[in-house]
C-alpha cells in the first residue's frame, strides 16, 4: 500500500511537508502528541487506513479505526497510541496539517464563510467519505511521481480542505479560517500556555490575550478544549515531563522542577494520577517500549 511504502521515509516529508504517513507493526504505549512530529502539535486531519488508534484528552477518549478520521483544530494536550496492529496487518495512518491561512483563502472565495452553526468543539471523529478519500489517495500517489508534486499537490490539498469545510466537521474547520472566531481567540491563549507552561498562569492575563471577558473566556475555553485553563496547563506540564522521561533517564525531581513543579511529591502524585505509574517507573517502561518498537520497525 502507498502508506506502508512511504511511512517513515524522509523523502515523503520533504516532498510533501504538510503530510505525515505512519505505520506500526504492533500496538504502542500512550505518547503525548507534543513528543511526536511537529505535524501533530498543529491543527490536523488524520485518518486510519488499517488498524485502530486511540486519542485521549483529559477524561475524553476518541477511538478511530479504518475508514474513520479525527480532526483537532487547536493545539490540545493530547496523548495517542495505536490500539490495533500486527506484523500481518500493521497500523497505517495518514495526517495532514490544517493551515488557517489556506482555509481562510478558501472561505473568502466561497459562501461557506456565511454559514452559521453552534460553536464546535476542538476535536472530533467522523466516518471518512468517498469524496474525501479520493483526493487523499491522489495526494499519496504523488509520492511515487515527485515531478508532479509542485504542479498538482497544492490543488489536491485545497480539494481536501474543501471536502472538510463541507463535511460533517465543517463547522470546526471553518472556525480555523476565521480570524475573529472564538476558536482563533482561544487558540491565542493556548499558544501562550504552550510557550509558558512552566510559569504561573493568571486567568485574567489569558482572557486579555484572547480578547474576551473573564466569564466569556472561561466558557469558551472549556467549550473548545473540554478543560479549564489550569487543568490544561497541568496536562501540558505532565506531558512535557513524560516526553523528557522518554528521551533520557534524567533525575525525576529535576524534570519536575523544569516543567514548573515546586514540590517533587506533588509532581509524582499528579503524574501517577494521569499516567497510572510514578514518573521514574513510567519513564523506564516508555524507554523499553520505544526500544522494542524501534527494533520491530528496523526489521521491516
Amino acid at each position: 500500500m502507498l502508506i506502508a511504502r512511504h511511512a517513515g521515509q524522509t523523502p515523503a516529508h520533504r516532498l510533501l511537508p504538510n503530510i505525515m504517513v505512519a505505520m506500526s507493526n504492533l500496538p504502542t504505549p500512550p505518547f503525548a502528541y507534543m513528543a511526536e512530529p511537529a505535524l501533530l502539535a498543529e491543527p490536523a486531519f488524520g485518518f486510519v487506513a488499517q488498524g485502530a488508534k486511540r486519542v485521549v484528552l483529559g477524561n475524553q477518549v476518541f477511538d478511530y479505526a479504518a475508514g474513520q478520521y479525527l480532526i483537532f483544530s487547536v493545539d490540545l494536550p493530547l496523548s495517542g497510541y495505536v490500539l490495533q496492529a500486527s506484523a500481518t496487518e500493521p497500523f497505517l495512518g495518514f495526517g495532514l496539517k490544517l493551515k488557517p491561512d489556506a482555509i481562510a483563502a478558501l472561505l473568502l472565495e466561497t459562501s461557506a464563510r456565511r454559514k452559521v452553526e453552534a460553536e464546535p468543539p476542538g476535536i472530533a471523529v467522523s466516518d471518512l467519505t468517498d469524496d474525501l478519500l479520493d483526493p487523499v489517495v491522489r495526494l499519496l500517489r504523488l509520492l511515487d511521481r515527485p515531478e508532479d508534486i509542485p504542479i498538482l499537490a497544492p490543488a489536491i490539498e485545497r480539494e481536501i480542505l474543501w471536502r472538510l469545510v463541507n463535511g460533517e466537521q465543517g463547522a470546526m474547520v471553518r472556525q480555523l479560517g476565521l480570524a475573529d472566531s472564538r476558536m482563533t481567540q482561544i487558540g491565542r491563549a493556548i499558544r501562550w500556555i504552550r510557550d509558558h507552561y512552566a510559569e504561573t498562569v493568571r486567568i485574567e492575563e489569558l482572557a486579555d490575550i484572547a480578547g474576551m471577558s473573564l466569564t466569556s473566556f472561561h466558557r469558551h475555553f472549556l467549550g473548545v478544549t473540554s478543560l479549564s485553563p489550569l487543568r490544561f496547563q497541568k496536562q501540558i506540564r505532565l506531558q512535557e515531563a513524560r516526553s523528557r522521561l522518554l528521551l533520557s533517564s534524567q533525575d525525576v525531581a529535576a524534570i519536575g522542577f523544569a516543567v514548573g513543579y515546586d514540590s517533587p511529591s506533588q509532581f509524582s502524585r499528579e503524574y501517577r494520577r494521569l499516567f497510572g505509574a510514578p514518573p521514574g517507573r513510567d519513564g523506564e517502561r516508555l524507554r523499553r517500549s520505544k526500544e522494542l518498537s524501534d527494533a520491530a520497525h528496523s526489521e521491516r
